[in-house]
Order: structure tokens, then sequence, then C-alpha cells
């Protein structure tokens, strides 16, 4: 049995960024990561291997490379079991090894709901597996008909992603809740999303359950509560995910109340030498600290950073999840960090909001100028920003991020509306009409009302 000081496993957004991070901390510790997966998909790629990428080996995280850069030790193996006492991990291969330090990265796997139906043929949950992968855009190439079951983010980047690669393939998304992507965007926001997709001929069955899925050895149809029949040849679940912790429960670790396994703010687990990060592990708001079931890439890469700091030696401490989402549907940028309205009022903040919009150049002539608008949401008592949302220009792919620095750093409407910010005609709005500072000023006249 070798022995190493810390052991990783799994090398996704979590375990990669853990590992390296381990290693710019400690750069005389031995380190080693086991993944399960020979070839590991960005997650957040898995969308466009369907349409614009191409091929689920086009997207992939360039793990052996980045460990051999790093001095990281790989093994590709299945960790069946994790011995806390000994401090063990044991391969599928029976292979075992040592450690002094152990990261759980297991991720997650795709929440597959009980519909009568559902293990027929042509019908794929979006896994993290790239032959499986493969397998579902095979399928695609054939089919006449695509259903798509859930319109969060990977069920509207599915089907516009098939709408490209297959322009002439009947799709419909069916989604329960009255809105897509509901649970990230306000309702404005919401709508827009909702008129670009019918634009490109999808079809949307909102505020509908899938009561089965129904034909023979394959599928053929996706029957409805309200009894509304879609003819398909294929259905892809877009559901959602729910954190892998079988090696955990086996392990004895404690597991938390949404299903991740339970961490502290330095993502340490009920076994001090072992730490978790990433889908698998268990999530508080930042807003107010109760549990979180939030599972983004990001979330797992902050994760990494800080469990893989803490080692052997308390450096980071994890606030808790914000929330940052972005997204692409037509040719118009959405995005969002923190609290909508909703959830703001559902945890009993008293909110105002501010809205402005504008061109991002100026003059407006300048090449590439399109309109971005900006949403900012505040806390009225205290003025400290807890959400945002951008729409329109691809740019608010990164101004969502500066919002989210101004959520995590609890910057007020006064802090945002008077912080200096770099314009360049070329590049951003004017700063006489910059988005994000007058969104805040916008509040702050509400506030004074």
């Amino acid at each position: 049995m070798k022995k190493y000081d810390v052991i990783v496993i799994g090398a996704s957004a979590a375990g990669l960024v853990a590992a390296i991070t381990a290693r710019r901390h400690y750069p005389k510790k031995s380190i080693l990561v086991i993944r399960k997966e020979k070839l590991v998909p960005i997650p957040c790629g898995i969308p466009y291997a369907f349409g614009v990428v191409g091929t689920p080996e086009k997207n992939l995280i360039p793990a052996d490379d980045t460990m051999k850069k790093n001095a990281i030790d790989t093994v590709v193996d299945e960790v069946v079991k994790i011995d806390p006492k000994a401090k063990t991990v044991t391969g599928a291969s029976k292979d075992e090894f040592g450690y002094d330090s152990l990261v759980l990265a297991t991720g997650s796997r795709p929440v597959i709901p009980p519909f009568p139906g559902v293990n027929k043929k042509n019908i794929f949950a979006i896994q993290k597996d790239v032959p499986y992968l493969e397998t579902a855009i095979e399928a695609m190439g054939k089919a006449k008909s695509l259903c798509v079951v859930g319109c969060g983010f990977i069920g509207v980047e599915l089907a516009e992603e098939c709408r490209r690669r297959y322009p002439d393939l009947k799709i419909s998304i069916v989604e329960m809740l009255t809105h897509c992507l509901q649970l990230v965007y306000d309702e404005e926001f919401c709508v827009k999303a909702e008129e670009t997709l019918k634009a490109e001929n999808i079809s949307l069955s909102l505020d509908e359950k899938v009561e089965s899925l129904e034909g023979g050895e394959y599928v053929e149809k996706v029957k409805l509560d309200s009894g509304k029949e879609i003819d398909v040849d294929i259905v892809l679940l877009g559901i959602g995910a729910k954190a892998n912790t079988e090696l955990a429960k086996d392990a004895g670790l404690e597991i938390g109340l949404t299903g991740g396994i339970q961490v502290d703010r330095y993502m340490r687990t009920s076994d001090d030498s072992i730490f978790a990060c990433g889908d698998c592990a268990e999530k508080v708001s930042f807003f107010d600290g109760k549990p979180s079931a939030l599972k983004l890439a990001s979330i797992a890469s902050m994760e990494a950073r800080i469990a893989g700091a803490n080692l052997f030696s308390t450096h980071r401490v994890n606030m808790g999840v914000i929330g940052v989402y972005s997204t692409v549907i037509g040719d118009c940028a959405f995005a969002a960090a923190g609290l909508t309205k909703a959830q703001a009022e559902a945890k009993n903040y008293h909110v105002v909001e501010g809205v402005a919009e504008s061109i991002n150049r100026h003059p407006g002539c300048m090449p590439g100028g399109e309109m971005l608008s900006v949403k900012l949401l505040f806390e009225v008592g205290s003025q400290v920003i807890i959400g945002g949302q951008v729409n329109g220009a691809k740019s608010g792919g990164e101004l969502i991020n500066a919002i989210s620095a101004c959520i995590h750093q609890r910057m007020t409407a006064n802090d945002i509306a008077t912080f200096q910010t770099g314009t360049h005609p070329a590049l951003t709005a004017s700063p006489i009409a910059y988005q994000l500072v007058n969104a805040a000023e916008v509040a702050i006249q509400q506030m004074s009302a």
C-alpha cells in the first residue's frame, strides 16, 4: 500500500481545483487524485456537446496534463471503500492507498423521477459520462421529435443547442413551474427568455407535470397530468441533480438536511481528516445560513479552494453560497446573482429594486453596441445589495461576476453608486450611463422617497 499526504476522490470542478490548491499551499506534500472516469467532461459544457461543440470528446477537462504540470499523481479507478480509522481508500481494482487528509469531490447524479415508463429506451438524463452522452447524441441524430423535461438552465440550453444542430427537429419543453428559469430570475426576465424560445419554434408546456412516459420498448409519448400528450422519439431529463454521497454514508460521515455530506465553514466533514467540496457537499445560504440545495460548478471550485487550503492548517472560511448564474438564449445574455425579489420576500427582506438600461458602448454607434439592462435588489434598512440580474449584451456575463463581488462584500447602494469604474468607448457604456451605478442610484432615490 502506498501512502499519500493528500488523496482527492474526483477530478471535476471540485476535485481538480482542490488538488491544485493543496499543491499551491503545501508544496512539499504528496498528492494523489483518484477518478472514476478516464475522460472528464466539463460540466457546464455538456449541453453544448449536443450542438456547437459537436461531440463530448471536445468538451473535456485536461485532467492528466493538469495533474502532471502540478506534480500530482493520478489513478483512474473507482473508489469503493473508505476506512476512516485506518485512513485508507480502496478501489474497485483492489488497490489500496493511505492518506493523512482526504478530500471527497464525488459530485452529483442527475435526478430521475419515478415516472411510469422512465426506463424505456431513448430516455436520457444528463450524466457526466462521455460514453453515455455519445449514446444520447447518436439517438438524437435519428430522432424527429424531442421533449426536454425541465426548463431550468440545462433544459433551455439543451433545447437551443438541439435546435441549432437539428433545425427540422420538433422540440418541446415541459416545466412544472409557471415560467422557465423561474428559480433564478424575476418574472420579466423569464418572459423574455420564453419569448426567445418560442421565436425559435420551441414549444413550451409550462405549469405542467409529466404523468407518464408512454410507448413500447422505446418512448413514444409524454403524457401530462392535464391530459395533453406529446409525440416524441427521444426525451432528455434536465430536472436537477442530487449529491453523490454513497461513499461518505458507508464511511459513517454525517449527511446534511438537503442530502449532501455535512461540512463546517472550513469544508471539514464529521471526521476531522476528511473534507468534502462541490456537489456532494452540504451548503448553506450566504444570506441567512440556512441549508441550500444550490449546485453549480462555480460553487464547487470556490469550495475546493477552501478545502484545499485548509487541509493541514486553517486559511479560508466558506461564507455560504450566493448563487451566480449565466446563460445565453438566442443572442441575449441572461445572468443573475444572489436573491430574486420573490426569494428575498420569502426570507422576509424588505426590498427595493433599481433598474437601469443603456447601450454598452459610447457613443452608441460604436461597433458591437448592444442594449444591456441591469436590475439590482437592496435590503431597505441596511441598503445592502442582496441580488442582481442582467439581460442583453453578452458582456453581461462578466458584469454579473462584479455584482456577485458586490454582494459578497455586502456593499451598500451608495458604495456601488460611488465606486470608481473603468470605461472605454469600445468596451463599456458611458460613465454617465453606466448601468450598474445608475441602477444603484435609482434604488437610492426610491429609498429616499
